[in-house]
């Protein structure tokens, strides 16, 4: 990538910044419409989170792929393709006719956003060379996803209210055109130095593993155990499969040497861990809010608002100590918040009190805000250049797939706790057991913070980048020889 103007690189970081806006702004804008939508496709509890899972299911599967794609053919032509198939899906989703086509569209938008996120981290990584810089960047690219939980929840309640649920889908036509016109016009194009080769049967694999045991969890609830545990059993063969396969590749799909770093291997947990608490309490919240307390989709909106200002706020104060400071001071706040906000819910029912509702949103606010750079920044910090989208894909399918699991495990014990009972007379005591799981996401945030960020963790780190490297130069080497 040629070398660029401060003035080209911020307008650069911008561009990358708008796809992950209408990415993030999606599953905050359609979380409001769900009671909506609920009434007037007439789903199930199950039905709703495949509303969710399905866009977040398909965008963790294909996520790595996509990011070592764009490094192979060229991350601006990949992200542009993404932009085209992300804003097609979205007009699709606007008039699907009922659930089950909704669910197929929802996948469709997920093809597209799966190369957008990843390859724009790649972008900024390629863009902003200089650590500080970088960081950053990264830290504005984390504001981004408080942007959007501040605006989607109002965005998307004035638009439920004033229009449909259908109307959400249609704020991402103006960005997606806007995005592809300036991409197509400011950002240059980059490869990296030695094109990977495909790994279809990694990329099977993958899919396997995520959407058998996907599909487990959420249809836990209503099917028999001879219906569930056949695909538990596909989703552990995957995974075993995986383990097994992918060391054996010369270029695999998931290069499991990257997780012999500790911060990257904590940064890959961390992330699942912190979405999957994102997913479950989105989810909870919206048909509290609008099941339990009766309120419309905009009033639903602004009770988030103790929520996702703080998010928002507290996004770029995080990006600066990261590049100041390190990630431990961020993840160990971002760890304690979430915790006592999954704790008031869990044993001091906050829901049911509007002072003890709102403060348990801001602490969540607070948590989230404070976790998203530190995670990117250390997936991406320490690896080698060229395979930046890799490690940025892999911590974006982490995001992903944590937010899935969040989604199914939480949506799967509250519909066992609600049964044939109404959310109104069942909630609070339903919820609780997801509430405990949240406290537990947090835990794992505030833990995991502490050990993958010492001294040793750095370490570790630096052995697997020099191992990295060594195997390229090894790589390279042998091709030069062989020609």
């Amino acid at each position: 990538m040629p070398e660029l103007s401060h003035r080209r690189r911020l307008l650069v970081l911008a561009i990358c910044c708008m796809s992950l806006l209408i990415v993030s702004l999606d599953n905050t804008v359609l979380n409001v419409a769900l009671p909506s939508l609920q009434r007037d496709l007439h789903a199930t509890t199950s039905g709703l989170q495949w509303t969710i899972d399905a866009y977040t299911l398909v965008l963790a599967s294909l996520l790595m792929l996509a990011g070592s794609t764009a490094d192979r053919i060229g991350r601006k032509r990949v992200f542009m393709l993404g932009l085209t198939v992300f804003t097609i899906g979205s007009v699709l989703c606007s008039v699907a006719p009922n659930l089950t086509l909704l669910v197929v569209f929802r996948m469709v938008q997920a093809v597209g956003g799966s190369m957008l996120n990843p390859v724009a981290m790649s972008i900024i990584t390629n863009t902003f060379t200089d650590a500080r810089e970088r960081a950053r960047a990264i830290g504005a690219w984390g504001a981004v996803v408080g942007i959007s939980m501040a605006a989607g929840p109002l965005v998307g309640g004035l638009l439920v209210q004033s229009v449909s649920w259908r109307a959400i889908f249609w704020i991402n036509l103006p960005v997606g055109l806007a995005a592809l016109l300036l991409t197509l016009r400011f950002v240059p194009e980059s490869r990296a130095p030695k094109a990977r080769r495909p790994d279809p049967v990694g990329q099977l694999l993958v899919i396997a593993l995520f959407g058998s045991l996907t599909y487990a969890i959420i249809e836990a609830p209503d099917s028999s155990a001879a219906v569930v545990a056949p695909f538990m059993a596909l989703a552990l063969a995957a995974l075993l499969a995986l383990l097994r396969y992918e060391p054996r590749r010369a270029e695999p799909l998931i290069d499991l040497r990257f997780f012999r770093s500790a911060p990257f291997s904590g940064a890959t947990v961390i992330a699942i861990s912190a979405f999957a608490a994102l997913g479950g309490f989105l989810f909870l919240s919206t048909l509290y809010l609008q099941n339990v307390r009766g309120l419309n989709a905009l009033h639903a909106g602004l009770w988030m608002l103790p929520m996702a200002v703080p998010t928002f706020l507290c996004a770029p104060v995080s990006g600066r100590l990261v590049g100041t400071r390190g990630p431990r001071l961020p993840l160990l706040i971002a760890g304690t918040a979430m915790t006592a906000s999954g704790v008031l819910f869990a044993a001091f029912e906050a829901e049911t009190s509007n002072v003890t509702l709102l403060l348990g949103y801001a602490l969540f606010g607070i948590g989230f805000g404070f976790v998203n750079a530190p995670i990117t920044n250390t997936a991406v910090s320490g690896m080698p250049r060229a395979q930046a989208g890799v490690a940025a894909a892999v911590a974006s399918t982490s995001r992903q797939l944590g937010q899935t699991l969040g989604v199914a495990v939480l949506g799967a014990v509250l519909a066992s706790g609600i049964g044939a009972s109404s959310y109104h007379q069942a909630f609070v005591s339903a919820a609780r057991p997801g509430w405990w799981i949240l406290t537990a996401c947090g835990l794992a945030v505030l833990v995991l913070g502490l050990v993958s960020s010492g001294r040793w963790a750095r370490g570790t780190a630096e052995r697997t980048a020099e191992q990295l490297e060594s195997a390229e130069i090894k790589s390279a080497i042998g091709v030069s020889a062989g020609s």
